[in-house]
């Protein structure tokens, strides 16, 4: 259940990332450095949806090491066979990469479009970036979903072992 929430955390930001692209495509280029109200915008919708994404994804990292931990407890206790630990590891290996990686993007997109703003940076750096995190983000999604079905399939089998 929890898992599932998280993933709906990670979709909003995603949105978010949406919102915050159409908005950043719609800015007045003849603006130049200055913060108008459209930037604003632009800005707060680009941090609300880095947070969430960032947020989302360290609770899914947690969670599977909270859910690893009880599974590992699970099978010391009860002599289960201990392929069920390996299992949670793979949950990690699978995931992890993804996740740190569209939490990288996403930081370095939000941080450098300042640069892009200020014109230290190329514009297309930041909009480079753009693109490469929400490519990313989807394809994280998208392995979160997995790993967490997953997941949720392997406590309620070892749930269910344990009641009988």
């Amino acid at each position: 259940m929890m898992g599932r929430a998280l993933l709906i955390v990670g979709a909003m930001a995603t949105l978010g990332l949406i919102a915050s692209a159409v908005l950043g495509y719609g800015l007045d280029a003849s603006a130049g450095r200055e913060i108008t109200a459209e930037m604003s915008r632009h800005l707060l919708v680009a941090l609300a949806s880095s947070l969430l994404l960032l947020f989302s994804h360290c609770w899914i990292m947690f969670y599977l090491i909270g859910t690893g931990k009880a599974i590992k407890e699970a099978v010391a206790e009860h002599s289960l066979e201990p392929a069920l630990i390996e299992e949670t590891k793979r949950f990690k290996n699978e995931s992890y990469p993804s996740l740190m990686l569209a939490m990288a993007l996403a930081m370095a997109t939000f941080i450098l479009g300042g640069g892009a703003q200020t014109n230290s940076l190329p514009v297309w750096v930041h909009h480079g970036l753009f693109w490469a995190t929400l490519l990313v983000q989807g394809r994280a999604l998208w392995i979160e979903k997995g790993v967490l079905d997953q997941n949720e399939k392997l406590m309620a089998d070892i749930d269910r072992r344990l009641r009988t």
